[in-house]
Parts: structure tokens; C-alpha cells; sequence
């Protein structure tokens, strides 16, 4: 059985651009178009994640947890394609900032997509 998330965008070419080209998903299906509404299927590493711009598809300001074996590596690559955290997110939560090691046992990094949702790079839970 897998759990596929949909995460809602408003604006499904800048999600798009945002996941592939800064956070190493893949476009693996979707309904063809680029004007929204729309709705596209991403792969990562075996998973799968949907983008929907569809009014009754979720809501903005969703958090995902992204299972990884190397949160460092990821973060690095992610800096090096753009990926620059706000004033505001770094004031929200140091985890937004760079990789953090949690009381918990994870060392984790949070990154939020240009319509506010979260996704949580997580080493060291679930594997």
C-alpha cells in the first residue's frame, strides 16, 4: 500500500520548476497541461507526490515528511541550485535554516515550497 500526498499550489509552473529543478523530483505523470488548473505526479527516490492548483484538491501550508539518507548532501545540492531560506522562515524555526540534529534521533531540515507548504528532509526515522 503507498500514502500519496497531494499538495495544492496556486501557480503549477512555479511548483513544478521549484520541485524538479531544486528539490530532485521527477515529473512521472499528470494531465498535460501547465495552466491552471492542473495537476502533475513527482517521484523522488521510489515516492511519489502530487501537485495540484485544482480548488477541492488539499490546502495550502501542508507539512510532508521526505525520508533521506544523506539530509546534508540534499541541502547542500539544494543551496547550490537556489534554494535560499527566508529571514522569516529562519526566525520561524532554526530547522529552516540548515540541517538540525532533533531530540528525537533525526537530523532534519525543513523546506518550504513557494505556496507555503512544508516539506520535512528527515534522516535517521524510518529506516
Amino acid at each position: 500500500m503507498a500514502i500519496v500526498p497531494t499538495l495544492h499550489c496556486r501557480n503549477i509552473r512555479a511548483s513544478l520548476a521549484f520541485y524538479t529543478e531544486v528539490l530532485d523530483f521527477e515529473y512521472v505523470d499528470g494531465d498535460g497541461r501547465l495552466d491552471d488548473p492542473a495537476y502533475c505526479v513527482l517521484a523522488r527516490r521510489g515516492d511519489y507526490l502530487i501537485l495540484s492548483s485544482h480548488s477541492g484538491d488539499s490546502v495550502v501550508g501542508q507539512a510532508v515528511l521526505v525520508t533521506t539518507d544523506a539530509v546534508d548532501a540534499d541541502w547542500a545540492a539544494f543551496r547550490a541550485r537556489g534554494l535560499t531560506p527566508t529571514p522569516e522562515q529562519r526566525a520561524h524555526s532554526p530547522v529552516h535554516a540548515g540541517p538540525l540534529d532533533q531530540t528525537w534521533g533525526t537530523r532534519e531540515v525543513y523546506i518550504e515550497d513557494p505556496d507555503g507548504n512544508t516539506l520535512r528532509f528527515t534522516q535517521g526515522w524510518f529506516g
